[in-house]
């Protein structure tokens, strides 16, 4: 049996407060309601952290580079119709303050209380992780 394999890049946007964006995902998206880490698909021919640069733009419309995105981890998880593959970056540094360019709400969260919020599976072993590098 062939799973397509879907590429994404996610970013746990970190503030001055140790606070972590989440962004909602808006109705009409799948799994609507669900909270997640800000990125996106990575394009043909784009690295993961020029999929995030684009994004966060499209986004958020903020700016970050390449060299402010630390690796953190990566997710690895079998939906239904799909495996999604997801690197996960760590970024404090980017120009612009964030705000919702696609229907979504933004919330800054603490660490500890990321599992507070609904979030589709992928992203739910990422919890425990930025918990301890917070």
């Amino acid at each position: 049996m062939t799973t397509k394999v879907v590429l994404v890049s996610a970013v746990a946007l970190i503030d001055p407060d140790g606070r972590v964006l989440l962004a909602q995902r808006p109705a009409g998206k799948s799994m609507a309601g669900l909270w997640e880490f800000p990125g996106g698909k990575i394009e043909p021919g784009e690295t993961p952290e020029h999929a995030l640069i684009r994004e966060l733009h499209e986004e958020l419309g903020i700016d970050t580079w390449a060299s402010c995105l630390a690796p953190l981890t990566f997710a690895s998880h079998a939906y239904d119709d799909f495996h999604l593959l997801m690197p996960v970056f760590a970024c404090r540094k980017w120009e612009g303050q964030p705000h919702p360019r696609e229907g979504q709400v933004l919330k800054w969260v603490r660490p500890e209380a990321l599992r507070d919020f609904p979030m589709p599976p992928a992203d739910l072993p990422l919890i425990p992780i930025l918990r301890e590098l917070l």
